[in-house]
């Protein structure tokens, strides 16, 4: 057997560890180039579009709470929106033709608060609407606008008719939201039933909802995230005795 001199083992050995580094970097760097966009996430990403419909329907029923912020059209008419929302209420602020109202539903209770130029404005008079200015009117339930705009207040009742998308579905890759959320886009009609941006990270809950037919576009956020809703003191609160201006 001939002996190999200590110096070409050495030198031998450098070359198999280099080899196998090298290896090991091209794998690396393999794995780096191929990335699973779906790696790390809730796993929403890799289902058909139908499912991740169903998911994120499933997701906004099952939470306590969101809030939500966008335009709505509808009845030719366009409302911009600033609602919490939960089971047993809803509050927040609605603006329409460049007026703007607040609504509080505390349970089946709803209240609509506006300033004096509102009621003037919507009653076509300058007779006593002046007291109005700055309270809470109850908004009587066999009144059209308690059905018109108890709807803006009722989380089940908004979502169920705006989470549905129209058409076929598909997917429209991956992108994120305002603050970084990575999200999966689903669509309806490719866009013209409208788009919904699903988060990819924990819950899939819906973020952003673009609805078909130029009929709006909603933010949603603070899933989950509890609020109080209370009826206003006696003080704050006006019954405005009739049925409140249709205009």
């Amino acid at each position: 057997m001939t002996a190999i001199p200590p110096g070409r083992t050495r030198r031998t050995a450098l070359a198999t560890a280099t080899c196998a580094l090298a290896v090991t970097g091209a794998m690396v760097l393999s794995g780096c180039g191929g990335d699973d966009p779906d790696a790390g996430t809730n796993g929403v990403g890799k289902l058909p579009p139908d499912k991740i419909q169903a998911k994120t329907r499933a997701a906004a029923d099952g939470a306590a709470a969101v809030r939500l912020s966008g335009t709505v059209v509808t009845s030719g008419r366009t409302y911009r929106l600033d609602m919490q929302l939960k089971a047993d209420g809803g509050t927040g602020s609605v603006t329409s033709q460049g007026a703007t109202f607040k609504l509080l539903r505390v349970g089946e209770k709803l209240y609509l608060k506006a300033d004096a130029d509102f009621w003037n404005h919507a009653d076509r008079s300058d007779g006593a609407t002046g007291k109005l200015d700055g309270k809470y009117v109850k908004v009587p339930q066999g009144d059209p606008a308690y059905k018109k705009f108890s709807g803006f207040t009722d989380k089940d009742v908004l979502l169920d008719g705006l989470l549905t998308l129209h058409g076929a579905l598909a997917t429209d890759g991956h992108h994120a939201d305002q603050s970084g959320t990575p999200t999966i886009r689903i669509t309806g009609d490719e866009g013209s039933g409208g788009t919904l941006d699903v988060s990819l990270q924990g819950r899939p809950y819906p973020l952003r909802l673009v609805r078909g037919g130029d009929a709006g576009t909603l933010r949603f956020s603070d899933w989950g995230k509890d609020f109080t809703v209370r009826e206003p003191a006696g003080s704050d609160t006006v019954d405005y005795g009739r049925q409140l201006p249709t205009s």
